[in-house]
């Protein structure tokens, strides 16, 4: 029954790292994932949209092409948003969102350290899973920071954008739920890996402890029949 909880701790850590991989290739990689989505509507032609992804940005469909940036840490999406529809931010939220760019570097690091932790608890024992569940703990509170990082940043870009007085229409986009599904796995696996870890442990003593307490019954003495002419 634990191994089985084990496996489905373990799963889960793999699961948290193929979703922020799916999150680290967003726009400009991929062009149609995002974590934050504008639909321009008529302000660049219909069917245009800009997708704000974790490394990058791409404007599609924009005159029947995609134009991206190079992937690259860190970049400005409130001074894109002002080209593209004249969406207007003061200069703190200008600022902030630019700074707060720079720290989707920790998408990636989160992605390695919770597919670590995966190899850790699929291939060691108890201490290897032990092991692991710290480094999933850890790949967990980096994974809800950035997460928390993202949506902070992109709310103030969506909210903005809607209240601007044209067509364009701001959402979040997959890369956002995905990241946020990748939180959810890597702290359930977390907490299955250590509660299992946890419990091996005290059954593997439990069941020393019983073999050692465990004593032969003694036997009993062999004496040699002595044979009738030594008899008196």
């Amino acid at each position: 029954m634990f191994a089985f909880l084990h496996h489905i701790g373990t799963f889960l850590l793999l699961a948290a790292s193929i979703l922020l991989i799916i999150t680290c290739i967003s726009a400009p990689v991929v062009h149609d994932i995002a974590l934050l989505r504008i639909d321009l509507g008529n302000v660049a032609g219909s069917h245009s949209n800009v997708a704000f992804g974790t490394f990058g940005y791409c404007i599609n469909n924009l005159n029947g092409a995609d134009s991206c940036t190079k992937s690259q840490i860190g970049y400005s999406p409130a001074a894109v948003m002002n080209q593209v529809d004249g969406t207007q931010f003061s200069e703190y939220a200008e600022s902030t969102t630019k700074a707060l760019t720079k720290a989707m570097i920790l998408h990636p690091i989160a992605c390695g350290l919770n597919f670590i932790a995966f190899m850790l608890a699929a291939g060691a024992g108890v201490i290897g899973s032990l092991a692991a569940s710290l480094l999933a703990l850890l790949a967990f509170l980096i994974t809800a920071v950035i997460m928390i990082i993202d949506f902070v940043m992109f709310s103030v870009v969506r909210s903005n954008v809607n209240d601007n007085n044209t067509d364009a229409q701001a959402y979040y986009g997959n890369a956002a739920w995905t990241i946020l599904v990748s939180a959810i796995c890597s702290l359930l696996g977390t907490i299955i890996v250590f509660l299992t870890c946890c419990t091996g442990r005290r059954s593997k003593r439990r069941n020393v402890s019983t073999k050692t307490e465990y004593v032969s019954p003694p036997r009993a003495e062999y004496r040699p029949r002595r044979k009738w002419f030594g008899r008196r």
